[in-house]
């Protein structure tokens, strides 16, 4: 009887034993605990359209935020430092105070960030693809889950834009203010992407009436050969100053204006006229979206592109 005991023992033990044995040697077990993120589990969104405020969770809000703000099918490592500049962001918002009542943050990126919801994401998708694409982004955020990037030990405010045109700003240069973390920095094959360059030709009459809608003593005589001059570059080698006529703009109110892509721009004055050619996409600050990913492209992973732009941060 004591040998049968010891035999049965021997064979629950076994049973439990080699499944450990085997995944431990061959594939280790990933489970995938939820975060607590203490008072900051939970925020509360503003919906711009609707003008409603929604409690959201962080994580799943910053999987709105990467499915609005980057392309599904860019990089891993790309789609990681997306997620915890997105999550960054907020965490400096909630802890720096909103300009939103009742809220944290809101879905526009005019104001805060872009941020989409799952179900008007997939609608926008390829057929076929919504899960695919979706699962890469929660994957993402799930892998990256608590991370965010930090300077002299507080969240940073983590800008980006689309495409940089291969350097960045200083933010100095277009909203004021010094941010000690945010620094011009070179991103190589950034030229392959669609928003790298665009064009916008307007008539000699239309800069006219865009000109008076924002500067109501705007005059210009077009028999002058150089009726447009560009006066002086930024850091990051976008226009700084920018005289039309009798009135001199930034660069920066120059692409608000005319409704460009970006304030590095060049200009060729055509017969009745004038055609911005544009390089890059938004204001350069920051994170460049096209950049993080040529960056994974060759070889980087997400804590490395992080640290590429912005500079002395812990993450």
């Amino acid at each position: 009887m004591k040998k049968l005991i010891i035999y049965i023992l021997f064979i629950v033990l076994l049973v439990f034993a080699l499944p450990i044995i085997f995944t431990n040697k061959f594939e280790p077990v990933s489970v995938q605990l939820p975060y607590d993120y203490g008072n900051l589990s939970h925020i509360k969104l503003l919906h711009i359209e609707t003008g409603l405020v929604e409690d959201i969770g962080l994580d799943e809000y910053v999987c709105g935020v990467v499915s609005a703000e980057m392309p599904a099918t860019y990089e891993r490592e790309a789609l990681k430092a997306q997620a915890v500049v997105a999550r960054t962001y907020v965490i400096h918002k909630v802890k720096n105070g909103s300009k939103h009542e009742g809220a944290n943050i809101c879905d526009s990126y005019l104001c805060c960030q872009a941020w989409i919801s799952k179900e008007d994401r997939y609608a926008k998708w390829e057929n076929g693809k919504q899960d695919e694409y979706w699962n890469r982004i929660v994957g993402s955020v799930n892998s990256t889950k608590g991370k965010y990037i930090t300077y002299e030990g507080e969240p940073i405010n983590a800008l980006c834009h689309s495409n940089s045109g291969g350097v960045t700003e200083l933010p100095v240069n277009v909203w004021g203010g010094d941010y000690p973390y945010l620094q011009v920095v070179e991103t190589s094959g950034e030229d392959v992407y669609s928003d790298y360059s665009s064009e916008k030709i307007i008539s000699k009459d239309e800069l006219v009436v865009k000109m008076l809608e924002n500067h109501p003593n705007f005059v210009i005589d077009f028999s002058l050969e150089q009726y447009i001059k560009i006066l002086d570059l930024t850091d990051g080698g976008r226009v700084k100053n920018i005289q039309i006529g009798n009135t001199t703009i930034s660069g920066v109110q120059a692409r608000k204006i005319f409704e460009l892509k970006s304030a590095n721009f060049l200009i060729e004055l055509l017969d009745d006229n004038i055609k911005f050619a544009v390089i890059g996409y938004g204001h350069g600050v920051g994170l460049s979206q096209s950049g993080s990913d040529a960056l994974a492209k060759q070889g980087m992973d997400y804590k490395q592109i992080i640290k590429h732009y912005y500079k002395n941060i812990e993450i």
